[in-house]
């Protein structure tokens, strides 16, 4: 069961924010097909023309076309989608890897644009703007108590680079407005997380997407953790639900060695294309670890199967998604965008790893339901395997077709006493709102505090702890926390961390006791 957030929009983007991946579970080649025209009406174009002409009622005709092709492609498989302009605008962005705004992580609360941080090095960083601050007007636009559409949103924030924007500001900490003018910049928005050192010679690397730029930004992190002294690595694609085939195979031949087969692909005419790791390949000998989890989809799979088929690795977490297919875009003049399955693929040993979908998208969306019914989150003996999809690696380790890589190493949900929804709470994005809505409070009491200060005070105190409890129970959500602690205390410290003092330390925290971590040490020994 996922819990959902209390509040209808809890927005932490990088600026306009570091942009938001929408939920579709992505695998997808670059290859784009543009949308012509065809001087040849077919039945849905004259009965669309028919209806704008004649219907007795006004009509939104763009809105009826879009449902015409989402029910043509829910008769095809749960991956081949339509997408509006709007989020195809955003899928775009995020896949591209950088826009054009002013810098900021940020909540809307209240109504308001509230800062939770400037991103560090960006627009607002270096103009002064400070967490905590609320954005009233830019330019001489409204952003608070109108309930703006999204969409109306970013536009005033985005524009062109080196474009200027005046900010009015309420200083909460000094309970005064202040203008501030910026000049738009080009904002990264990150595929990979973090690349940091677990140990003296473990390095650690967590991707969230395959984007246009992950490729660049893993081997820059390989490098540095390399020059650090990394002899092993651990590469986590927890909730990585995809991205461009191209980047997972551009990272997985830094894995593998010359000629070891990394995916291939069948289309329906049966054309096989089969491709290989090259020479090149800047981690191809020291211990690798690849975590995943049931959110681990598409080209993390590609990832986790290329390494599990070769050996290379030791594959730790729970079972992955389970999705083989791929798709390529089409797109149209509306900027809307259809993406159509043309092609299953399968790891090197010949495994597909789509779970069925031969009952329709409805079942589809409920089997993560059943994997929580059959108790498989918390029992390696739940996973169902099917037999008739057992193949072997080179070194005559079995392995499984039929839905999802199943990992060497299972580490079960982090929650005690089968309590997913606790898991999945901590997932939502409700804990860091909570956080902002303690330091927006009580910010005088953090101020000046050194990170092995904060560490301490919060450690000897249940305060925030007892607080969260009540405020989960202030807006409706009964959960026996106590159980789980531990767990929560530590989600909490983590995200006070990251707010106060950056995405390094919360890491820091939150991989410090992580059971896939602790998993992932112990194989390394």
């Amino acid at each position: 069961m996922k819990v959902k957030p209390i509040y209808s929009i809890i927005l932490v983007f990088a600026a306009l924010v570091i942009g938001f991946f929408l939920g579709e579970m992505l695998n997808f080649t670059k290859e784009i097909i543009h949308f012509q025209g065809n001087s040849h009406k077919n039945k849905l174009n004259e009965l669309i023309d028919f209806i704008d002409n004649e219907y007795v009622d006004s009509v939104n005709t763009d809105s009826i076309v879009g449902l015409a092709i989402d029910n043509i492609l829910q008769k095809l498989d749960p991956h081949s989608i339509y997408v509006p302009p709007s989020e195809q605008n955003q899928i775009a962005e995020s896949m591209k890897g950088d826009f054009v705004g002013i810098g900021v992580n940020f909540f809307m609360y209240n109504d308001t644009v509230a800062v939770v941080k400037p991103l560090p090095g960006g627009p607002s960083e270096k103009a002064g703007v400070l967490p905590g601050d609320r954005i009233l007007f830019a330019n001489k636009t409204k952003l608070f108590g109108r309930k703006l559409p999204n969409d109306s949103l970013y536009s005033v924030l985005k524009g062109d680079v080196g474009s200027n924007v005046n900010l009015l500001i309420y200083r909460k900490s000094l309970h005064k407005k202040i203008t501030i003018q910026l000049k738009r910049d080009v904002v990264a928005i990150k595929s990979v997380d973090i690349a940091m050192m677990l140990n003296t010679n473990t390095g650690y690397i967590k991707i969230n997407r395959f984007a246009e730029k992950t490729y660049d930004e893993f081997l820059s992190g390989i490098t540095k953790l390399k020059n650090q002294g990394a002899k092993s690595l651990v590469i986590d694609v927890r909730e990585n639900g995809g991205g461009y085939l191209e980047k997972a195979i551009e990272i997985i031949d830094e894995l593998l060695k010359d000629k070891q087969l990394i995916v291939f692909t069948k289309n329906k005419k049966g054309k096989i294309d089969k491709t290989y790791a090259t020479k090149k390949g800047i981690f191809e000998t020291g211990k690798l670890i690849v975590l995943i989890d049931e959110n681990s989809a598409s080209a993390s799979e590609i990832l986790a199967g290329a390494i599990q088929d070769n050996d290379r690795g030791i594959i730790i977490g729970r079972r992955s998604f389970g999705k083989g297919l791929v798709q390529r875009e089409m797109n149209f003049d509306d900027g809307s965008a259809v993406r159509l399955t043309v092609a299953r693929y399968y790891t090197p040993t010949g495994r597909s790893i789509q779970k069925s979908y031969k009952n329709g998208n409805a079942e589809y969306e409920k089997e993560f339901d059943k994997r929580i019914e059959s108790g498989e989150l918390y029992k390696k003996d739940s996973i169902k395997v099917d037999d008739t999809l057992k193949y072997k690696t080179k070194k005559g380790k079995i392995v499984y077709g039929g839905g999802g890589i199943v990992p060497d190493v299972f580490v079960p949900l982090e929650a005690e006493h089968g309590e997913e929804a606790i898991a999945y709470l901590l997932q939502s994005g409700l804990v860091s709102f909570f956080v902002f809505e303690q330091l927006d409070s009580h910010r005088n009491e953090f101020k000046g505090i050194t990170y092995s200060e904060f560490v301490s005070k919060m450690e000897k105190t249940d305060l925030y702890f007892n607080n969260f409890e009540n405020y989960l129970i202030k807006n409706g959500l009964d959960l026996k926390l106590k159980d789980n602690k531990v767990l929560i205390r530590r989600d909490i410290l983590a995200e006070f961390a990251n707010q106060l003092f950056g995405e390094q330390k919360y890491y820091d925290i939150i991989l410090k006791d992580d059971a896939m971590i602790k998993a992932a040490l112990k194989s390394l020994e």
